[in-house]
């Protein structure tokens, strides 16, 4: 049986978005209570579950303590810090995942309550 599993998370961050017009208010410096959502797919195991909640926490951590309260430009990678990239960004990193029962990982990332994207990462599992 295949199931799909999500856990949410969030994170206060600045960033500004060079790439944009002068003028236009998103190249100025500002913030953003950011929320993730990390999906995983998979097949049900033995013990009944895709995988335990606590490794989406265990591998949210170290990312959650490189972005929270930073200026995501100046993080190794994020250079363009849009949603599009930050979502891009966490789904690079979330390898701890990948396990012989996981097909696809998807992330999305919130920057507000009605704009969001959303990156998906798939593995060929040998």
């Amino acid at each position: 049986m295949k199931a799909t599993i999500a856990k949410q998370f969030t994170f206060d961050a600045a960033h500004r978005l060079d790439k944009l017009p002068v003028e236009h208010k998103c190249h100025r410096m500002h913030g953003h209570t950011y929320r993730v959502e990390i999906r995983v797919r998979g097949n049900v195991r033995d013990d009944g579950f895709v995988l335990d909640y606590a490794l989406l926490d265990e591998v949210w951590r170290p990312l959650f303590d490189q972005l929270d309260h930073r200026v995501l430009n100046e993080i190794p990678g994020l250079a363009v810090p849009s949603t599009e990239h930050v979502a891009y960004w966490i789904v690079l990193r979330i390898g701890a995942l990948w396990a012989p029962n996981v097909d696809k990982i998807w992330v999305r990332v919130f920057e507000s309550a009605t704009t969001w994207c959303e990156v998906e990462g798939l593995w060929v599992v040998t």
